[in-house]
């Protein structure tokens, strides 16, 4: 990735399971709720990955049959966010709910190219209206950025510049992807040089049409397995 600031970090984590639910994503023969597990699955294993070394800890005492030990637990008076872009973010959602069930939660619609379902704006792309954020997201917040792909990025740093303006970056601040593209990652890189992401894969390219190539197809359409309500039926 040449070009990319070297203090981003990308993890793709080298996991059975990870590998095989990719797999199971990109065949373009997955039906809809196939899809849905294989989206669960992912957000389930890159979220026990993502918050290994993220979580806050805190000692305790413990009593066993035989004797006293000490142990470690989690701190939960430091809270979780997690932020899923939907539709298709609440996919990856399910399966991180599993690793983290105290969380709180704050689904989004944001208008931008490449991240999440649109609502109807006349903001240009990228620009326009983020539904679900909190006006106010505490200094102790720890947040989860939950998003299917990352192509071009300009969604994603149009909501990344509404996270920074509360204080959410940094370590405080971690992505969650199914797929991301190099070049999208190259602009992350450019922007946001301590940002740490997951992913279950880097593609090389992004087509005329803003697509992941090989990708696995339009993520909100592979989840909810409609074009959108205005064509249910």
């Amino acid at each position: 990735m040449a070009g990319m600031a070297m203090s981003l970090r990308v993890v793709v984590p080298p996991h059975p399971l990870i590998a095989h639910w990719l797999t199971v994503l990109r065949d373009g023969d997955t039906p809809p709720p196939l899809f849905g597990t294989a989206m669960l699955e992912l957000g389930r294993w890159l979220t026990y990955e993502a918050v290994r070394d993220w979580l806050p800890q805190r000692a305790v005492a413990v009593q066993t049959a035989l004797a006293t030990t000490e142990g470690r637990v989690v701190d939960a008076t430091i809270p979780v966010l997690a932020l899923p872009l939907l539709p298709a973010g609440l996919g990856l959602w399910e399966g991180a709910r599993t690793v983290l069930p105290a969380a709180a939660l704050a689904p989004l619609w944001i208008e931008g190219d490449g991240v999440g379902q649109r609502p109807p704006t006349s903001a240009p792309a990228g620009e326009g209206p983020i539904i679900g954020l909190p006006d106010a997201i505490g200094d102790r917040v720890g947040v989860l950025l939950f998003v299917p792909e990352i192509t071009a990025a300009d969604g994603l740093m149009h909501l990344l510049e509404r996270l920074a303006r509360q204080g959410v970056q940094g370590e405080r601040l971690r992505i969650i992807a199914l797929v991301a593209a190099a070049p999208g990652l190259k602009a992350l890189g450019e922007r946001w040089s301590d940002l740490t992401l997951y992913c279950a894969c880097i593609d090389a390219d992004v087509d005329g049409e803003g697509r992941i190539v090989p990708g696995f197809g339009d993520a909100d359409l592979r989840f909810t397995g409609i074009e959108g309500v205005a064509s249910l039926g």
